[in-house]
């Protein structure tokens, strides 16, 4: 049996967002070192501040300043933070009822091991040296023993000089991918420039990549079918916006191709014509790299274009 892949993989990208009075009050106050809450309508002070209150969906704008101190709610400890949290060292995170909030604020707690945390122990904020109107404005928690309850809650205005109206937040996920056995075999086919597909036992259909189970009939595929290397065009779209991190002049062509002997399409990137001269039924082949594991990009065959009913059931 060939080897099953696992490659390290990382989705990230930055998320950019408008805030609105609430939240831009709140984030704006943090760089401040004042922590908002919002008064919902029955009373209650929800921290972090919404803008629509979530028993009656009404529109919230009461907003109050609360203390900067609070009591842990309930914790988890931390033992080996990743990169981008709030602490290097390991940390407990916790749920913490700031004095004058209904509610419970997350964020990390600075403590020296899992005995130094306990539910009703008292916290305050430690607040980062610089502050940019974001979460993070908060460093973290910190033990503050021996420090009274303030339940005093002030009426605030949110209003602040240079007030912060949008935020980019790093998104990241870090993860391994196993493809699992039949897409491990693709990849090692296209490592010695075969594409390998498989056949469905029952419809009989030839799937590339290969799943491991037909998608109609839910049976598994094990017969192993060589596919193309040439194929034609089905559709197309003509990409206009350059992306990060890509090396590829706009516009391109990225297309969808079906390989001779294959009943899927894949998809890649057209080359070798004029971006605005790739049409439906275009011939195509593979152009391989030095030391690439799968085709830089497909380049017409000279062919005269497939008949329309040769791939019309792959669109």
């Amino acid at each position: 049996m060939s080897e099953v892949l696992t490659a390290p993989l990382v989705v990230e990208f930055p998320f950019t967002r408008s805030l609105g009075p609430v939240q831009g009050a709140f984030l704006t106050g943090l760089r401040e070192r004042t922590v908002l809450g919002i008064r919902a309508r029955d009373g209650r002070v929800v921290v972090p501040p919404v803008e629509y209150d979530p028993v009656t969906a009404d529109e919230l704008r009461d907003l109050v300043e609360v203390a900067p101190t609070g009591t842990v709610t309930t914790w988890a400890w931390n033992p080996s933070p990743r990169r981008g949290q709030p602490l290097a060292t390991p940390f407990a995170w916790v749920l913490v009822r700031l004095d004058g909030a209904d509610t419970a604020l997350l964020h990390a707690l600075d403590a020296p091991a899992p005995e130094a945390v306990r539910t009703g122990m008292r916290v305050r904020i430690r607040w980062a040296v610089e502050r940019t109107g974001a979460i993070t404005d908060i460093a973290c928690f910190e033990p503050a023993d021996g420090e009274a309850a303030e339940h005093h809650v002030t009426p605030h205005s949110g209003e602040f000089a240079d007030p912060v109206t949008g935020i980019t937040a790093p998104a990241r996920l870090d993860y391994t991918y196993a493809p699992g056995g039949a897409q491990s075999r693709y990849i090692q086919a296209l490592a010695e420039r075969k594409t390998v597909g498989e056949r469905c036992p029952s419809c009989r259909k030839v799937y590339v990549p290969p799943r491991g189970a037909c998608p109609t009939c839910g049976v598994a595929t094990g017969e192993q079918v060589e596919v193309g290397p040439r194929g034609t065009v089905t559709t197309f779209c003509i990409v206009n916006i350059k992306a990060r991190n890509l090396d590829i002049e706009v516009p391109y062509v990225y297309a969808h191709i079906a390989l001779d002997g294959a009943d899927l399409a894949l998809h890649a990137r057209i080359g070798g014509i004029p971006y605005d001269q790739v049409r439906m039924g275009l011939r195509v082949e593979p152009v391989w790299t030095e030391g690439a594991r799968f085709p830089d990009h497909y380049r017409p065959t000279g062919e005269p274009d497939a008949d329309y009913d040769s791939y019309k059931e792959l669109i």
